[in-house]
């Protein structure tokens, strides 16, 4: 086995993308190795039940969040609520409506290269196939008027 395969077969590497050039008696030979990956990530969401719901004031938001924070949604009238680990609250701001997000129970959102998933930048795709481009996140936070029993 050449030491080009080897390398290759190590790496779980096969067809075109296997051919790893190493130095050689005669002189350095030069070759790319080019590993794409697709990520795309289902996020479930179910409605919040009646006695929890509460209400929320909106505070500035990041321009991004990792996409492996996510854990949940809620979809309502404002946006989609963003449900993250250590539970904290974003609501995506859509930059149109987007009433296929209320047929299924669920979406799928593809983060960027970086893993982050960023307002002016990314979608979120219905299940249905349609997208609704994240205007901008806003931070949720419980509104202090509500006086409703928790």
């Amino acid at each position: 086995m050449r030491n080009g395969a080897m390398v290759a077969a190590l790496l779980g590497v096969s067809g075109p993308a296997a051919a790893i050039a190493l130095p050689s008696a005669g002189g350095v030979q030069i070759a790319q190795l080019n590993i794409q990956q697709r990520v795309i990530i289902r996020v479930p969401t179910r409605p919040e039940p009646p006695e929890r719901r509460m209400r929320w004031k909106e505070k500035d938001g990041p321009d991004c969040i990792d996409a492996t924070a996510l854990a949940g949604a809620q979809v309502g009238p404002d946006g989609v609520d963003l449900l993250l680990n250590g539970g904290t609250r974003l609501r995506a701001r859509l930059s149109s409506a987007c009433p296929a997000l209320n047929f299924y129970s669920g979406f799928y959102v593809r983060p960027g290269r970086d893993g982050r998933i960023c307002e002016d930048r990314d979608s979120i795709r219905t299940r249905a196939g349609g997208s609704c481009e994240i205007d901008r996140f806003r931070r949720l936070v419980p509104d202090k008027r509500d006086r409703r029993r928790r």
